[in-house]
């Protein structure tokens, strides 16, 4: 089978990945214990993308939880679906990185990095065919962003055939939970760029504003906030984990979605999103769906996709939806709105069905977008980042774990040849040359914008 490893790292990567799995389990109808207790066999039937079968026909998670502090590893062990997990597959140090990237990356992280990358070869290792990883983190704090990178530096290392995509939260623009989170971040998407296939970005800021204006919470905790996640992370891989009429699978998705290897950042999006008092009023239809998943408001990053333009699209339908409604439905929405996608790439919505709903709906959608107005997120953060930059404030902290200075400067320009790709390509019109003229300034840079340009996509055959 095509299994899938979850890499979980630092508090917040952690505390999505749980959910994720409380969504899964209760999806394949497994219980606390690992026992299959479902009833329909295609639940079961391709449980082993993301569980490893142990004694007693019991499923485990296929997971490497990490984290620098045990407070977060030790509530999900004391948890409800606690006993599930392997007790050698969850690591956590003493120390915690106190939100610094370096800590994280030199110091504290590396200290565990031979311990975790153990654990990882070995699950490895009991998998027949590994479709990839997929890392949980976030990248404003210590661990999820300086391990994270560590971790994302070393498999990519370890292996370089298979895909690595990464489920980031981004820090959001009305609340920061650290002063130096724009120094964090720069840093990490520096190691994003390259060394990630796909980058699903998250931010709080857009969980919550869907939580208070679509499902009617008032006050959102972040489990709400990581239901949300939970739910785009289950449909991604839907139609790997169930039988469908249409399937695509991590490689597949990458292969349709990453036009030039660097602009892998994708826009996410869920359908339907409503309040629970007043889903019993409404018959959710394809076209609702297609109308909900390509609304700004329903997007889980602080990104307009109004203001930018659509690279490529894929779209995942789940429950009794007719193919050719659905092939339809999205094929007139993109005639209708031509003007939001780039001209140069015909047909560029990938489109998956799966028959089995998520618990509780009777169809759903999961939309992941290839958006240049993404960019806008780079340069919120790179802004910040130039200005503490620009006065060399809290630069002590990172240096005195032995980082060298120069690291932010090429961290830096690395985002900024990001945004200029992306505003190159929303500008760039089928005839226009022009750009492509220019190909052999960046052909050969390193550490440039030379991948986008220069080389091909990194996804060998199988």
């Amino acid at each position: 089978m095509r299994e899938i490893l979850t890499l979980q790292i630092g508090q917040c990567g952690n505390q999505i990945g749980s959910a994720f799995w409380e969504n899964i389990i209760e999806e394949h109808g497994i219980s606390p214990e690992g026992i299959y207790v479902g009833k329909n066999r295609n639940q079961i039937e391709r449980a082993n993308v993301y569980f490893s079968e142990a004694r007693n026909q019991r499923y485990v998670p296929r997971v490497v939880a990490v984290d620098l502090e045990p407070g977060v590893l030790h509530a999900i062990r004391e948890g409800k679906y606690g006993g599930l997990f392997r007790p050698e597959s969850m690591i956590s140090g003493n120390n915690g990185a106190g939100n610094n990237w370096a800590k994280g990356f030199y110091t504290e992280g590396a200290e565990l990095l031979d311990g975790v990358l153990d654990v990882i070869r070995h699950n490895v290792e009991n998998c027949d065919q590994l479709s990839g990883f997929q890392l949980c983190h976030s990248i404003g704090g210590g661990t999820g962003s300086g391990l994270g990178s560590l971790m994302l530096q070393k498999v990519r290392e370890e292996y370089p055939d298979r895909m690595v995509s990464t489920f980031t939260v981004m820090p959001s623009q009305s609340s920061s939970e650290a002063v130096i989170e724009p120094y964090n971040s720069v840093l990490s998407i520096h190691h994003l760029i390259e060394n990630s296939d796909m980058t699903f970005c998250l931010d709080n800021e857009a969980l919550t504003r869907i939580c208070v204006e679509s499902l009617k919470i008032k006050s959102p905790v972040h489990r709400d906030l990581n239901s949300l996640v939970a739910k785009v992370m289950s449909g991604v891989t839907t139609s790997l984990r169930f039988p469908g009429q249409l399937n695509a699978d991590m490689r597949k998705l990458a292969v349709n979605m990453v036009p030039f290897p660097r602009l892998h950042f994708l826009l996410s999006g869920l359908a339907p999103l409503t309040g629970m008092e007043s889903m019993s009023y409404r018959q959710i239809t394809v076209p609702d769906l297609c109308q909900q998943m390509y609304s700004a408001r329903n997007m889980l990053v602080a990104s307009d996709p109004r203001h930018g333009r659509y690279l490529t699209c894929a779209t995942m339908f789940r429950g009794k939806v007719s193919l050719k409604e659905c092939e339809d439905t999205i094929w007139n929405y993109a005639d209708k709105n031509a003007s939001s996608f780039i001209e140069w790439i015909p047909n560029a919505t990938q489109i998956a069905v799966c028959d089995i709903p998520p618990v509780g709906m009777d169809i759903s959608a999961t939309f992941l977008g290839n958006n240049t107005a993404i960019q806008e997120a780079f340069h919120r953060i790179g802004e910040q980042f130039s200005k503490i930059f620009r006065r060399k404030a809290f630069i002590h902290w990172f240096t005195d774990e032995g980082m060298d200075e120069m690291e932010f400067t090429e961290a830096e320009s690395n985002i900024n040849d990001l945004i200029n790709e992306y505003k190159q390509y929303q500008e760039a019109g089928v005839d226009d040359e022009a750009m492509y003229a220019e190909e052999g300034a960046y052909e050969g840079e390193d550490g440039g914008a030379g991948g986008a340009y220069g080389e091909e996509p990194a996804y060998d055959e199988e």
